[in-house]
């Protein structure tokens, strides 16, 4: 199989290419070029057949992702169904299934069938969950229970996966030295260390890296490179554990290259405000301007129920300084599984952090919909506002909650609107200028 990478650096240019190019108003030279150089990539496995292409890196507006997967308490199938058509309603750019539940194969094949956007995996959870069920216990795991996992939902069409591979021995002295007061709070890496620490092991994910770039490169996998010490906590943000990692991501970044397999590299999680411009210049720098996919990253740690708006507050940051894909974040992280609503609120949060990083890079479609929407409340036009809102199901709800269907102007201002006041005068006034 040729990836989108190879058949970018031959000068081919694809259908995925041509679909992206399209949909983002940019050529499709910029999108090949992209491609080859590794600082665009089209996440599109060969056996995701509904897949409408999407492109993530430089240049491209700011994709959101959207996680929703079974887990051990909520084992259902159908709810997270429904979270997938919620997500895609709120405009996610790709969805991640992460199940932990009953079946977690037939949980992935069933939302990669009924997605349209982008769909990526974390192999390790299902590896972990399938190797307590047969042995007892996560350290029981062997390179083949991985590896085979790896390859199986390679073959169900996960665009791309996230792969602890930067984890090894070098990595766990560093954080031991190091000290942390929240360790490591990333399930996939948290079964990567113990499984290591218990087995006096080098991580198989980067010990056998090749391997995995022979799935990855054979179904057009994209590697998304796992940040298993990202900080979850502020404290914890930009230590020499996280770092140590992330060096480790920028070699395999060039290996996968070599290879023409498409890479993105994953980022933080908690990190203070002030730290998060500069996370995200270190990372494109040693990982060679690949595409970054952060968590967040989440400004403070002490607001449970409000973590959608935190995470919208560092995302925005990180995508002005140039991350290309913003992970959401809803009501429900730190205290329990995401319901319906909460999807939908974290993919709409995320969605504002993107645009209005995509309005402060210069993207010349976001510029035209905030043109718009202003034009369209210097004229009252209430219809033309609601359906260019970014959530129009909440903006009308307020709207008809809010307002006589009678009036012009809104209830905050009623006859005091400033528009129709200074309409009226203004446009008297220059009718007078003109005669």
């Amino acid at each position: 199989m040729t990836t989108q990478m190879q058949y970018a650096r031959q000068g081919i240019i694809t259908e995925a290419m041509k679909f992206v190019a399209k949909q983002e108003h940019v050529t499709e030279e910029f999108i090949r070029r992209g491609l080859a150089q590794g600082t665009i990539a089209i996440c599109c496995n060969i056996n995701h057949k509904n897949l409408q292409p999407c492109g993530v890196g430089a240049g491209l507006r700011v994709k959101v992702n959207a996680n929703i997967g079974t887990s051990d308490s909520f084992p259902e199938l159908a709810p997270e169904l429904g979270k997938l058509h919620a997500a895609i309603a709120a405009g996610a750019d790709s969805v991640m299934d992460l199940s932990t539940g009953d079946n977690i194969t037939a949980s992935r094949r069933a939302i990669i069938a009924n997605s349209k956007i982008m769909v990526g995996t974390v192999p390790i959870y299902q590896a972990t969950v399938e190797t307590i069920k047969k042995r007892g216990a996560v350290v029981e795991m062997t390179k083949d229970d991985l590896f085979d996992v790896i390859r199986m939902q390679a073959q169900d069409g996960a665009d791309f996966m996230t792969l602890h591979c930067g984890i090894n021995r070098n990595v766990i002295k560093t954080l031991i030295d190091e000290g942390r007061i929240m360790d490591i709070v990333s399930r996939g890496g948290s079964f990567i260390t113990g499984w290591m620490l218990h087995n006096d092991a080098e991580n198989p994910l980067y010990e056998y890296f090749d391997e995995i770039l022979d799935i990855c490169e054979e179904y057009d996998v994209t590697i998304s490179l796992g940040d298993g010490l990202r900080p979850g906590c502020l404290a914890d943000a930009t230590d020499r554990a996280q770092i140590q990692e992330l060096l480790n991501l920028g070699e395999l970044t060039q290996r996968a290259w070599q290879r023409g397999v498409q890479v993105m590299v994953e980022g933080p999680g908690h990190v203070p405000y002030n730290q998060i411009a500069a996370n995200i210049q270190l990372q494109k720098r040693i990982c060679h301007n690949a595409p970054f996919y952060v968590l967040g990253p989440l400004v403070t740690d002490v607001a449970p129920g409000y973590d959608h708006i935190t995470g919208a507050i560092g995302g925005t940051l990180a995508a002005v300084s140039g991350a290309d894909f913003l992970c959401y974040v809803t009501p429900a992280e730190h205290l329990g599984l995401p319901d319906l609503q909460d999807v939908r609120e974290g993919v709409i949060a995320s969605k504002i952090a993107a645009h209005a990083a995509d309005l402060a890079r210069g993207n010349v479609d976001a510029w035209t919909w905030d043109n718009a929407m202003a034009k369209a409340r210097k004229e009252l036009n209430w219809e033309k506002q609601l359906s260019l809102a970014m959530d129009p199901i909440k903006a009308r709800e307020y709207r008809n909650k809010k307002n006589k269907s009678t009036e012009e102007a809104c209830s905050m201002c009623g006859e005091y609107c400033a528009v129709k006041i200074v309409r009226k005068y203004l446009d008297e006034h220059k009718k007078e200028v003109i005669k």
